[in-house]
């Protein structure tokens, strides 16, 4: 199976490598073509203005949307959280809307504030967890259930088949989070 990581900016190396031990072939996305035959896509973390300003630039942004509108699983981390949030509450901007979260962008503060915890999952148990200038999941909708909390905070949720966590799961050695999402997705097939 295929997983594509968004390459346009941020951490892709981190979540090839783990998709990459889990059994998976990592793919780069850079364009809209490269998501066909894909099992998923992974939206990493890392500055989500960045982000949306190449996607729009090299038009990846629509057919991006149009692909995880369409039904193919995609998983975002911090930024990635970010870009599938319906809605942002500290931000005018709005990215690509299909998970029904409120979210505020750098929630936990600056750069220097970032920190090192664990995540408590009730199915999985303890799951250690960076959060870096860390989005706040603000609201959660009727359908996104709740798969991690950080005190009573949810940091990793999912709705249908999109999974978003607001921590770096690719920067510890722990490759529970990214199973989830690759058993998520070989349950799903190929998309297209």
């Amino acid at each position: 199976m295929k997983v594509g990581v968004l390459a346009v900016q941020g951490d892709v190396r981190e979540h090839s490598v783990v998709l990459a031990s889990l059994g998976v072939r990592p793919v780069s996305v850079l364009r809209a073509t490269d998501l066909t035959g894909l099992g998923g896509v992974v939206l990493p973390g890392g500055e989500s203005t960045a982000m949306w300003r190449l996607l729009n630039g090299n038009g990846l942004a629509a057919g991006l949307q149009e692909a995880i509108a369409g039904g193919l699983p995609a998983f975002g981390t911090c930024a990635g959280m970010i870009l599938l949030a319906k809605g942002i509450t500290n931000w005018d901007e709005r990215y690509l809307q299909l998970m029904d979260i409120d979210v505020e962008r750098n929630g936990t503060g600056r750069q220097v504030d970032s920190f090192e915890a664990v995540v408590d999952s009730d199915a999985w148990g303890p799951i250690p967890a960076a959060f870096i200038r860390a989005p706040v999941v603000r609201r959660t909708g009727d359908h996104v259930h709740v798969l991690g909390r950080f005190g009573d905070q949810p940091v990793w949720v999912r709705q249908g088949h999109l999974v978003a966590a607001s921590f770096h799961p690719e920067l510890t050695s722990d490759t529970r989070v990214h199973g989830y999402f690759v058993n998520m997705c070989r349950k799903e097939g190929s998309w297209r």
